[in-house]
């Protein structure tokens, strides 16, 4: 089954540069990546490839090399859908915020949604690939809505997740440790399962592309995120104990990272992780375990985000007690507001949960981040619905530049890695700080002593 045209629902931050990276390795293949966000598609059809909606490094060379030769960005999804060998739904499945499973369980309306359209658009036979983060058995849903809404063709159902990091998703679609694909176990299913390893086998050497059934496909992109999201709760618990005992994390950590059992990856201290996954994951997994009765199984995987969560409250609350237990009518200057580096990906952010706890101690708060706008930073705030819109705008400001944010601040915090936060001239934030200036590393970042000789009081995670 040789593929020719692939349409992929959602110009997110997984359909929009997948579907680039298979652009780019197959350029006899059309591809279409479709959303009903206009202003989305628009950013991805902006003459200046720099304005693309996602920012990842190296992704706007690629959308330049692709875009309108085999890569088109449209809304108007039925053309897509009804011209589609192979459909890619990578829409968003957020955390229910209602009924039951509220909190917990993924939001599977979208995905619905789009079973319905193609049901209802689709003339040929297509094979349909999920993209999206998923529950375990979520294909049989699909399976039932396409099966028992068409008109009357076959559709084979795919399960690909997706395992890009973001900040190096360009590197990761390009060389990834795995492919995974799952299909179900007929000559058909086969046949699909082979038309997409076909389609990756023009980049990917073959044994790094795995199948599997569908339904260990889908459960192993919640088992992934869990481990890794396992791993950072673990170092983050222990740089706790570390505190109160007068021992480094650091060397903890690089002492049992050596063990090859264990490995260094994922044991870096911090504020906690954010993202669009690990916490949305993890609470999904929490779900299926409690509704197939295994409540031990969900409190295990509960604790992970426990642990994440106090650790933000953890550290504002260090900065409100250092600031002498108050920090009202101050000023706190937060570098960074993306969840990570090289990405302008805000979504579960700790720099939106310490901002949130400062505010409500009435701080006066400066934020400065190189890649996500002022805009986004107050939408994280609003939704969060402690205080009005207005009352988030009056103290919290938005800033064009690092020495803006820290003029005149008690403390500085750094919530994001930013690789720029590494090369300031430490001294001029200093003096331009007031006395005694804090300085809060939530990244971990800076060589402590180095920063103490200027004369910052610093407080670094997991150091006693």
């Amino acid at each position: 089954m040789k593929i020719k045209n692939i349409c992929c629902i959602g110009a997110g931050y997984v359909g929009g540069p997948t579907m680039t990276m298979i652009a780019a390795k197959c350029p006899d293949i059309k591809v279409n990546v479709v959303d009903i966000n206009k202003s989305r598609i628009a950013a991805w059809n902006d003459r200046d490839v720099n304005n693309i909606p996602i920012y990842e490094p190296g992704l706007s060379d690629l959308v330049a090399q692709t875009r309108d030769h085999n890569l088109f960005f449209s809304t108007d999804v039925d053309a897509a859908i009804a011209a589609a060998d192979m459909i890619f739904i990578s829409v968003n499945t957020p955390t229910k915020t209602y009924g039951v499973g509220k909190g917990m369980a993924a939001d599977l309306k979208y995905i619905e949604l789009c079973a319905r359209q193609i049901a209802a658009v689709a003339t040929t036979d297509k094979i349909i690939v999920e993209k999206s983060t998923l529950p375990v058995r979520t294909a049989e849903a699909l399976r039932s809505i396409l099966d028992n809404t068409g008109n009357g063709v076959h559709f084979d159902i795919l399960s690909n997740p997706e395992f890009l990091a973001e900040g190096t998703a360009v590197s990761d679609l390009l060389h990834p440790d795995r492919v995974l694909i799952g299909g179900e176990d007929t000559e058909r299913g086969k046949k699909a399962q082979k038309a997409l390893v076909d389609i990756y086998a023009n980049w990917v050497p073959k044994e790094q592309i795995l199948t599997t059934n569908v339904w260990s496909s889908e459960l192993s992109k919640l088992t992934a995120n869990a481990f890794l999201a396992q791993r950072v709760s673990s170092i983050n618990a222990l740089s706790e104990l570390c505190e109160v005992t007068e021992a480094d994390v650091n060397e903890v950590a690089r002492a049992i990272g050596t063990d090859s059992r264990i490995g260094p990856k994922f044991l870096k201290a911090s504020v906690g992780f954010g993202g669009s996954c690990f916490q949305k994951d993890i609470l999904n997994l929490v779900y299926i375990a409690q509704t197939y009765g295994l409540q031990e199984v969900a409190d295990y995987w509960e604790q992970v985000i426990i642990m994440n969560d106090h650790q933000k409250r953890r550290f504002a609350k260090k900065i409100v007690k250092t600031l002498f237990n108050t920090v009202s009518g101050k000023k706190i200057a937060l570098l960074g507001w993306a969840f990570k580096k090289d990405t302008n990906d805000t979504r579960e952010s700790a720099a939106i949960y310490v901002a949130d706890y400062l505010l409500n101690e009435q701080a006066e708060i400066t934020v400065y981040d190189p890649k996500v706008t002022a805009q986004q930073i107050y939408n994280d705030l609003d939704y969060l619905g402690t205080r009005s819109s207005e009352e988030n705008r009056r103290l919290l400001k938005v800033v064009d530049t690092p020495l803006q944010a820290v003029e005149d601040a008690h403390a500085t915090a750094i919530l994001t890695e930013w690789n720029e936060f590494m090369n300031y001239d430490w001294k001029e934030v200093y003096d331009l700080m007031l006395k005694p200036a804090f300085l809060f590393d939530g990244r971990m970042i800076l060589n402590q002593q180095d920063v103490e000789k200027i004369g910052f009081e610093v407080y670094t995670i997991g150091k006693g």
